[in-house]
């Protein structure tokens, strides 16, 4: 799949990780068959913005769970 440049990521190595956890999102919402016959780049802004505040809120709980794992340290 073919997407537009976008900024770098924090940690490049990540970069991988991100393009999964957008496609599982797409795939939640419903739009990998839209995704795979029009590609990603005739999304419309909706469907984007959707997919994007859906992975924030994937991130966010990842981050909460990981936190209170920690005891709510931050760094290692």
């Amino acid at each position: 799949m073919a997407r537009k440049e976008r900024r770098k990521t924090e940690i490049p190595s990540a970069e991988d990780e991100l393009d999964a956890l957008k496609d599982e999102v797409a795939a939640d919402l419903g739009l990998e068959d839209d995704i795979a016959e029009e590609g990603w780049e005739n999304m419309t802004t909706r469907e984007v913005g959707k997919i994007g505040g859906h992975m924030v809120k994937k991130m966010v709980r990842f981050a909460e769970k990981e936190m209170d794992r920690r005891d709510g340290r931050i760094k290692d």
